[in-house]
Order: C-alpha cells, then sequence, then structure tokens
C-alpha cells in the first residue's frame, strides 16, 4: 500500500511516503510558506520513487488543531487529491499525533499535547501512554497558565510535548511534577502509523476548535 501523510497544522510543512516497509519523510519548510511548498514538494518526492499521484492507496491529512492557513492548505490539497483520484483519506489529529510520537520514543505515563495557538494560548489533549496511547480528555483551547494550574494542584508527573509546550516553558519550570519532551511538531511518522490502520474517513473537516485571528481581530475592531 502507498500512503501519502500531509502535516501542515503548525509552522513546519511535512510529507511523509509509505510504500510497504520504506517509510520516507521530508520537512519542506518550517517558516510557514505552505501553500508555496506543498504541492511541488509532494510531486518531487512521489517523482523521486518513480511514482505518481495515481499510484498512492490512500491520504492522511492532519486536520488541526493547529494555524488556520496551515490547516485550509493542507486539507485542500488532501480533499483535492482524493477527489480527483478516487483514494481514500483519513484524517488524524496533531495531538494525537504528538503522543503517539512520545510513545513510540518510549514516554509513558501521563501526557499532555500541547500546539501553540497564538493569542498566548494553546490547543492540548490529555493522553495515558502504557501499552498503548489513550486519550483521558477531549482537545480544548486554553492557557498555559491554566494548565500549569491544574499539573500543580495534581502533583501527578506528566510529561508536556509540542511547540505549545515550548513557547510557554517559563509557565512551567518551577513546577516539579512537570518535564518537557523536546518534540516540537507532530511527526510524519506517527501520522502514517495512525493512517495506516484507521479507517477512512467519510468526511473531513477542520478541527479549528475556535474562529480565525483574522475574524477574531474584526470582531475586536467592530467593538
Amino acid at each position: 500500500m502507498n500512503i501519502l501523510a500531509i502535516e501542515t497544522a503548525t509552522t513546519a510543512c511535512a510529507i511523509g511516503l509509505r510504500m510497504g516497509d520504506l517509510t520516507v519523510v521530508r520537512v519542506l519548510d518550517d517558516q510557514r510558506r505552505h501553500t508555496e511548498v506543498l504541492t511541488s514538494g509532494i510531486g518531487a518526492l512521489l517523482a523521486e520513487h518513480k511514482l505518481t499521484v495515481r499510484d498512492l492507496d490512500r491520504i492522511v491529512v492532519d486536520h488541526g488543531p493547529g494555524l488556520f492557513t496551515g490547516l485550509r492548505v493542507g486539507l485542500a490539497t488532501a480533499q483535492s487529491m482524493s477527489l480527483a483520484l478516487g483514494i481514500g483519506l483519513v484524517q488524524v489529529t496533531s495531538l494525537e499525533v504528538l503522543a503517539l510520537d512520545a510513545w513510540r520514543r518510549g514516554v509513558r505515563g501521563s501526557v499532555i499535547a500541547m500546539v501553540d495557538a497564538r493569542r498566548r494560548e494553546v490547543f492540548c489533549q490529555t493522553f495515558s501512554l502504557d501499552t498503548k496511547c489513550l486519550a483521558t480528555s477531549s482537545p480544548e483551547v486554553t492557557t498555559a497558565q491554566q494548565v500549569a494550574l491544574r499539573c500543580a494542584t495534581t502533583g501527578d508527573p506528566v510529561v508536556l510535548t509540542g511547540d505549545g509546550a515550548h513557547r510557554f516553558r517559563d509557565a512551567f519550570e518551577l513546577i516539579v511534577n512537570v518535564n518537557i519532551d523536546n518534540e516540537l511538531v507532530p511527526s510524519v511518522w506517527s501520522a502514517l502509523d495512525l493512517g495506516a490502520t484507521r479507517e477512512i474517513s467519510p468526511r473531513v473537516t477542520a478541527l479549528y476548535l475556535r474562529e480565525a485571528d483574522a475574524v477574531a481581530n474584526f470582531s475586536t475592531r467592530r467593538k
């Protein structure tokens, strides 16, 4: 099975191609130039392995939460290819991909995946990592200070992963039961792992969790 994964939820634009036992991952850009590099990057990666888009069996796309523009680019590309080629589309979330990547690297126990949401907020979700990677809460938008307060209140050991944890690491530096993982962005490897076994999504929609920055800024100006 040939599987293409598209990751555009954060500042990094990355793709992955799995062809049987061979997996190739490429970070195309990390400066939010998703529109400029995504389509050409996919074409170049397929050509490098003597494949065309018609050789793909399914597409995996990160549908959020994350940066509004990046998500739109990734979803539009994935949906257009799926419709044009008549192949299955699978959606994964940026938070579950971050958590699964931590699990694959040997992290165990409670993990909070955090994606920088701008406006001094984070998208986050809690997972329990043991023999499997299981979500123990729903994705939400909150502040790092609120996450820090929860961690300090429970006192239970917890690992934070994602660029949201790194951007606001000062909020956690005095909490002794918190460790911050090195991972910044969702791993395409883990997205491919999820997408290879997950059922085809009948309808793929962006998981925004809140309105776009442009809408929020317009609303603020009107008020």
